[in-house]
């Protein structure tokens, strides 16, 4: 089970046919570029791989199962593995893994111009970059299962990586929304920027960068407090809607 050992030019035939097959399935994706995606959509991902690249391994002899969930509060990572902890102790008919994906950097991957890798790969679209992904974390659900522990900076998970799908990093170099900021908008974590909040302007600092910035404006009867003594109210303001000052 999941002894497979593909060349580079099988796996990329591989990976263009659940590409295709992929797009004309989904229910919600329509393009290469999707803004918007459903947890079955991850789950038909999913399957095609496990035909595809596995003959139905997963189906066929995995006992346990598997969910699939999306997350907009990612900001390092674009996908995770969770495997029960005590995975050792659990009948194999009671295992749950858990896929998740953080959605934002591949809703917002057109917004950005630098190279994009995944897993050592150079990827042109959202969903070469998600596919990549899953096989990462396909790579983690397999150690799971047949070693119930799993770690991608270990030699055992780059050869199953390698053998299976030409993996040579175990990282993604995806922007995030901090990158996307600085380059598009030329904004930075630190940055003091001036808004507009009903129908007043606010002036402070920028101290995070997600969908919106988080800005920190002085106020005496503010909740949070620095160690200078200083008491601010905080702000989650849209990008587009921030004013860099100098």
């Amino acid at each position: 089970m999941f002894d497979y050992i593909y060349n580079s030019e099988t796996i990329v035939q591989k990976r263009t046919q659940i590409f295709e097959e992929f797009l004309k399935l989904s229910g919600s994706v329509e393009d290469c570029n999707f803004k918007m995606i459903s947890t079955d959509d991850l789950k038909l991902l999913f399957e095609l791989y496990d035909r595809v690249f596995f003959r139905n391994d997963f189906s066929n002899q995995y006992e346990g199962g598997f969910r699939f969930s999306l997350s907009k509060r990612m900001s390092k990572s674009a996908g995770l593995t969770l495997c029960p902890k005590n995975i050792s102790a659990l009948k194999p008919k009671d295992v749950i893994i858990e896929f998740r994906f953080g959605v934002n950097f591949f809703f917002y991957y057109e917004l950005s111009d630098k190279e994009k890798f995944v897993s050592g790969i150079e990827t042109h679209n959202a969903l070469e970059a998600l596919q990549l992904v899953l096989e990462h974390e396909i790579c983690h659900a397999i150690e799971f299962i047949l070693y119930h522990q799993s770690s991608c900076k270990k030699k055992r998970f780059k050869i199953i990586a390698k053998n299976l799908f030409n993996h040579s990093s175990s990282y993604h170099a995806l922007p995030t929304n901090q990158e996307i900021a600085k380059e598009k908008l030329g904004l930075s974590i630190g940055n003091k920027v001036s808004f507009q909040y009903e129908n007043e302007f606010f002036e402070g600092f920028i101290n995070g960068i997600h969908k919106r910035a988080t800005v920190m404006v002085k106020n005496k009867e503010g909740c949070y407090i620095d160690r200078e003594g200083n008491k601010y109210t905080k702000y989650y303001v849209p990008l587009n809607q921030l004013i860099l000052l100098k």
